[in-house]
């Protein structure tokens, strides 16, 4: 198996297309498919199915698919390594996170990451719900995530990072708009936007428990995996959702974040990173998240 021959995969695997891969290559689009066949050979089976109209990677493919670009990564980083200073931290971290609850802390990680320690490149993926995000820290095709704590999962390590009490996002016409910490069960009747059920996310695991504990099963009007939307359709009338206050300050227009009263409920936020062992690069961002979210 050659370095190229992997190259060649990882171009036609994201462009699901001979034509714009090899274009992307450089590299005309005969040798280019002779390129493939000969990787298939190798690996002994099909990577890709292929018809006059489109190229699609078969299971086998989507399963080769993060090995071959870790591959690719790990001869990047061997060239980095003989051009950078030693005792410089240096590597690539893929962070997930969810999106609007993760907007006070992953701008402070972000910077600081990027003050002390720029050799080093971030990826950012969003909309990872913590369900999804201990998958692929378990499988390795993620460093570290912001999560919802507790996790079930015994293969990884997590840390509290924030502890913030729940409240409802109302439209801003909304009979409660106002009112005065009012409890949990005042909205009994109310229709609820969540997270979706199958989607692993500890909101909607929080939701349902405070729900019970108030003396109600909640009316799931609309489901749906961003938290930002779930508060764009309070703003249109759809339902009412229940959220941590740290997004008081980002509700969009048309809604009105009601802090509760009672008993407080609190979501724990949390990072999360595999038990196996990670890179320099990893423990470094792990150091610096202990001295920037203590």
């Amino acid at each position: 198996m050659e370095i190229r021959w992997l190259e060649a995969f990882i171009a036609v695997a994201e462009e699901l297309h001979f034509g714009n891969a090899a274009i992307r290559l450089r590299m005309a689009q005969s040798p280019l498919s002779q390129t493939i066949r000969k990787l298939e050979r190798s690996v002994g089976t099909t990577l890709f199915i292929r018809s006059t109209r489109s190229v699609e990677l078969t299971a086998a493919g989507h399963a080769f698919l993060p090995h071959a670009r870790g591959v690719m990564e790990e001869l990047q980083l061997a060239q980095q390594s003989v051009q950078v200073p030693e005792g410089v931290v240096y590597g690539k971290l893929t962070l997930g996170f969810t999106g609007v609850l993760n907007h006070m802390a992953l701008p402070l990680l972000t910077r600081a990451l990027r003050d002390a320690y720029p050799q080093i490149e971030l990826n950012l993926v969003g909309r990872v719900m913590t369900q999804d995000a201990v998958s692929q820290l378990e499988s390795g095709t993620m460093d570290i995530a912001f999560v919802g704590l507790p996790t079930d999962s015994i293969n990884t390590e997590t840390r509290l990072i924030m502890a913030e009490p729940f409240g409802m996002v109302v439209p801003a016409n909304h009979p409660m708009a106002d009112a005065e910490r009012p409890k949990l069960d005042e909205f009994a009747e109310e229709s609820f936007i969540t997270p979706p059920i199958s989607a692993g996310s500890v909101l909607y695991e929080d939701t349902i428990r405070a729900c019970a504990d108030a003396g109600f099963q909640p009316y799931i009007a609309q489901q749906i995996t961003d938290p930002y939307m779930s508060m764009m359709l309070v703003a249109a009338g759809v339902g009412v959702a229940y959220l941590p206050d740290g997004i008081e300050h980002v509700v969009p227009p048309g809604t009105t974040f009601v802090p509760l009263g009672g008993e407080p409920v609190f979501m724990n936020h949390g990072l999360a990173w595999s038990k196996n062992r990670g890179s320099q690069a990893r423990d470094a961002f792990l150091e610096l998240a202990r001295d920037v979210l203590p």
